[in-house]
């Protein structure tokens, strides 16, 4: 278990540095763009929610392996849920280019989405 959580660190700690990082420079040095939510506080989320769901898959793995699957989907549902939770403040000011915002918020959603798929996918086939 310990083994597979530090695998998994390893890859999303420089993945959320490495991301953010460039998405930062890309922001603000090549679009000029000033965003309603800090570049930061966006990779932080979406570090925290996906170490969050990829623990519990592999808590639900360590006992019950058969549905890992669900617990993965389950995971997905909860993290869109919490997504629209933090879009939400957004969504009700009067913010005069929430489409940049929303780009920058989904974009890694989606490459969070893929690692935590891939990661998912390698514990499931996992013996």
């Amino acid at each position: 278990m310990k083994q597979q959580i530090t695998a998994f660190l390893r890859i999303l700690l420089p993945f959320t540095i490495g991301l953010a990082i460039l998405h930062y420079l890309i922001l603000h040095f090549v679009l000029h763009l000033d965003l309603y939510y800090n570049i930061w506080l966006i990779y932080l989320f979406h570090a925290l929610i996906t170490f969050g769901i990829y623990l519990a898959l592999v808590f639900v793995h360590e006992s019950f392996k058969e549905k890992t699957g669900f617990a993965f989907m389950a995971g997905s549902l909860f993290k869109m849920l919490l997504s629209v939770l933090f879009l939400l403040p957004l969504m009700l000011s009067d913010f005069e280019k929430p489409l940049n915002d929303i780009f920058s918020f989904f974009i890694p959603y989606f490459l969070y989405l893929i690692l935590e798929t891939l990661f998912a996918v390698k514990l499931i086939n996992s013996k």
